[in-house]
């Protein structure tokens, strides 16, 4: 099978990037969530440490669910009829947002206390 040309691979992400923003009500409140700290960023003039720790731990919310959302997909198609199996699955993929979500509030907490 012939490799795809590298330009036409960052096209195909583009477009599940803005699949999934379109499609996901998570992710769009994830997005908006990164604005406000993009905000807040520049607002509050955060040092360069501290603005490297909130881009992590937001990228790092936003890259757990894009995966989460392709494991729910993948589950979808391999089981399209309720399965107790595939709710495991798909509670535990959620379960590591909501852990990376955590993880995010309480360095966002502890960046964001020295400013306010």
């Amino acid at each position: 099978m012939k490799k795809m040309p590298f330009h036409k691979s960052v096209f195909n992400a583009i477009k599940g990037l803005i699949w999934i923003l379109k499609n996901e009500r998570n992710f769009q409140i994830e997005v908006f969530a990164f604005i406000i700290n993009l905000f807040l960023i520049v607002f509050l003039k955060l040092s360069i440490v501290d603005s490297m720790l909130i881009f992590v731990v937001c990228f790092g919310v936003l890259i757990t669910e894009i995966i989460n959302t392709a494991i729910e997909k993948i589950c979808d198609v391999v089981q399209p009829n309720y399965d107790e199996r595939i709710k495991i699955i798909k509670d535990i993929s959620a379960a590591a947002v909501v852990l990376s979500v955590v993880c995010a509030v309480t360095i966002g907490g502890l960046v964001y206390s020295k400013y306010f």
